[in-house]
């Protein structure tokens, strides 16, 4: 049976026009001149029956119904990237693959994973910070490290820690602004937040802390907004003002001098981090070393 689907070659011209937004970006992508990418993307548009492109003078675009499919389409190269990653990740022959949310891989997992080598040896270990949650069927190859509901689409899941939340700054913030040692005061000075985005509008930021204090919440705009904790905790750490921080991500840095914290009362995160991974991965020993030990470093934190 003929295949019904358009040529990779037009799909690969198309998607990449899309993506980045010219013929001329696409072409030096993939290696071609610009007028073959306008000649493939041609004989899509023949194949399916539709313009594609919209063309305003020089300048060209993704036509309105268009859109929907190139979005579909991108995202089916998404995974064959990824399908390829993986497998030049597996045949480089690592011990252990680590995908996770970057500041939990920075700030929790990094300080520890001298104590893994430790316990069993040293290991190739390989570790990915992205906010992208892998498809489940990648699982074979990696451990996901996450957060709350996002786990729930793995195969085989279990919870880390369920962290707490209070607020720090640096010690040199601190000395130059004392009115942060009192609770009372802390709504007054200047402050940086915590925005994971609307899918995560549940986590509890400064705001939140102070409202459980029965205090009034932050009286000036934030100095600066991170969507990153990591982010968020190196400008404090840098003195310029306090932020709400989860006591796993702040540990380290507390321990060190870096910041200090202002207060003992503590709010819970809503949900707990999770470790997540396929039957397969505990086929390889060092990878069920690994699992064991996360768990009991997370049990013991």
């Amino acid at each position: 049976m003929q295949s019904t689907l358009p040529p990779l070659r037009a799909l690969q011209a198309f998607e990449s026009f899309g993506r980045l937004g010219s013929v001329t970006a696409a072409a030096k992508e993939l290696g071609v001149t610009p007028g073959a990418i306008s000649q493939q993307i041609k004989i899509l548009e023949t194949q399916l029956k539709m313009p594609l492109i919209l063309k305003d003078g020089r300048r060209a675009s993704l036509a309105p119904t268009a859109l929907s499919y190139h979005e579909v389409l991108s995202a089916g190269f998404g995974k064959l990237h990824q399908a390829q990653h993986l497998l030049s990740q597996h045949r480089a022959d690592l011990d252990v693959q680590i995908s996770g949310l970057p500041t939990l891989l920075l700030k929790w997992l990094n300080p520890r994973l001298h104590r893994f080598e430790t316990s069993h040896g040293q290991a190739s270990i390989r570790l990915e910070a992205t906010h992208v949650e892998p498809d489940p069927q990648f699982l074979n190859h990696m451990f996901r490290l996450t957060y709350g509901t996002a786990s729930e689409v793995f195969p085989h899941v279990r919870a880390l820690f369920h962290d707490v939340c209070f607020p720090v700054c640096s010690p040199q913030f601190l000395e130059k602004n004392p009115a942060a040692a009192d609770p009372a005061t802390l709504s007054s000075v200047p402050w940086i937040d915590i925005d994971w985005g609307p899918a995560y509008a549940s986590v509890p930021r400064l705001g939140d802390w102070l409202t459980t204090q029965g205090l009034p919440p932050p009286s000036t705009k934030p100095v600066s907004v991170h969507s990153l904790s990591g982010s968020a905790l190196e400008a404090v750490a840098g003195g310029q003002g306090i932020a709400l921080a989860q006591s796993s991500f702040a540990s380290m840095d507390l321990k060190l001098g870096r910041l200090v914290r202002l207060s003992d009362h503590s709010i819970k995160m809503p949900e707990p981090y999770f470790i997540c991974w396929a039957p397969v991965m505990l086929e390889n020993e060092t990878s069920r070393n690994f699992l064991n030990w996360i768990l009991s470093e997370a049990r013991d934190g």
